[in-house]
């Protein structure tokens, strides 16, 4: 019967275990065995009980009997001021062999020892997340056969330390870095046979990726150099919202470093160069694409230029675009279309499927090219234009008085809606009549009714 109640109780959240341990002896047993536990302020302490959270995890993991498959020990955060003075205890307590995940949330000042990973635990281990301490793995650590999923968030480790840890983990399917400073050089060894999946968040553009993993697939990484084995990979998302280059960069560099790119997400801080509008590479296999240019001007940057990407990805079926912008020379109601710029005839895409653009304005140059992009699409089945942007859009709240029961609203400036009254009418004036028939054109602007009286800014 005992066992029966361990395995039910094994899949009931921690918090509800833990109060049926409370009601007789046998639950006490099953909340002591319990095979995954997550310890913190949040968890433990939370809606102003307080407590002291050292004593309380402390309790938790000297009475639990063993046999743990999970641990989630998060010590970081404004609420956890105090000092832990038994980290080390209590990992040797709860770590053990046979577990399969283990998350651990520490303080820069503590680090996590290496002790702790013993012959059983990294014969068992599939999961571990470090974020926020120090580990310095060696070549004596022994290997981690069945690591799949290895990230490290604001740890300190050196480069080398962290070649030393991927050796010695050929199993590893996802390794995911962040804010980890002490590396300069990434080397990815050759034996990470299953590696397809790698992210490296920061720090941006000044970091040296030097990959040799025959399989990795999906990349994400802030800019910087990489090189070795790049042309088998076939997702990207390049971060270089600290930059002024991100898309000059990818259509310049990216063909030729990773020619088989089905995907590719692009985020720039702003552009300072015009896209390079005769690519003299292409990407032969890309699929979707996501342009995102925060805090450019449209006025010293030509959106035009964007449509270089057309001719360079010819497989392309899906282009999402973001452009962040002040300032420009806006399209007039009057003038009509022969004044802005055209593709030559012969441009077109077969395979363009989907375009959203995040926010369509009336400036000049976005006009333009969003003309070019749906004439050129013979295939286009869906044009989505947003007047506003997402995060000024209503949403979410379904008790709204407003007729669309989905959103509620925002103080909007009388600027911001003025800008999407122009949007909304070049859409009318220079786009709606190059949208064929056989396309969904959808125009998201401001609610009418919760935006009705504008508020002044």
């Amino acid at each position: 019967m005992q066992d029966i109640w361990c395995h039910i109780h094994s899949l009931l959240p921690m918090r509800d275990v833990a109060r049926a341990a409370c009601l007789s002896r046998a639950f006490l047993r099953s909340w002591r065995c319990h095979p995954k536990l997550i310890l913190g302020w949040a968890t433990l302490c939370s809606k102003g009980r307080g407590g002291n959270l050292c004593t309380i995890i402390d309790n938790i993991l000297r009475n639990h009997s063993g046999g743990l498959k999970t641990l989630d020990l998060n010590l970081y955060g404004n609420e956890c001021n105090a000092a832990f003075p038994y980290i080390n205890s209590w990992l040797q307590i709860a770590v053990t062999p046979g577990i399969e995940k283990l998350t651990i949330s520490l303080r820069k000042r503590n680090y996590f020892p290496c002790s702790v990973l013993s012959d059983g635990v990294r014969n068992s281990i599939r999961y571990l997340l470090l974020c926020s301490c120090t580990f310095r793995p060696t070549a004596e650590l022994g290997p981690l056969r069945s690591l799949t999923n290895l990230f490290l968030y604001s740890v300190r480790i050196t480069g080398d330390e962290l070649e030393c840890l991927l050796s010695n983990s050929p199993s590893l399917v996802e390794l995911d870095l962040d804010d980890c400073k002490e590396i300069s050089c990434l080397k990815i060894p050759c034996t990470l046979q299953h590696l397809n999946c790698l992210t490296v968040a920061s720090p941006p553009c000044r970091q040296v990726i030097e990959n040799k993993a025959p399989n990795l697939s999906s990349l994400e990484f802030g800019g910087g150099v990489i090189i070795g084995e790049t042309k088998q990979i076939k997702s990207l998302r390049l971060d270089r919202s600290g930059s002024e280059d991100g898309v000059y960069y990818a259509l310049d560099e990216l063909p030729s470093i990773m020619p088989n790119l089905e995907t590719l997400d692009i985020s720039s801080g702003y552009e300072a160069l015009n896209t390079p509008m005769l690519p003299t590479l292409k990407f032969l296999y890309l699929k979707h694409l996501t342009i995102r240019i925060f805090g450019v001007s449209i006025y010293s940057y030509d959106c035009f230029s964007l449509v270089s990407f057309l001719d360079a990805s010819p497989s392309l079926q899906k282009l999402y675009l973001n452009v962040s912008h002040v300032g420009s020379e806006h399209v007039s109601a009057s003038k009509g279309s022969s004044h802005l710029r055209q593709l030559p005839e012969h441009c077109c895409n077969d395979h363009l499927k989907n375009v959203e653009i995040i926010p369509f304005s009336s400036a000049k140059s976005l006009v333009e090219l969003t003309r070019c992009i749906v004439k050129s699409a013979v295939s286009l089945k869906h044009l989505k234009l947003h007047t506003l942007r997402i995060n000024k859009r209503c949403s979410g709240d379904s008790s709204s008085n407003c007729p669309d029961k989905h959103c509620w609203p925002l103080s909007i400036s009388n600027a911001v809606l003025d800008g999407a009254a122009r949007a909304a009418t070049a859409i009318r004036d220079y786009i709606e009549d190059v949208v064929p028939a056989t396309a969904e054109l959808t125009v998201l602007g401001p609610c009418k009714r919760c935006h009705s009286i504008p508020v002044d800014g």
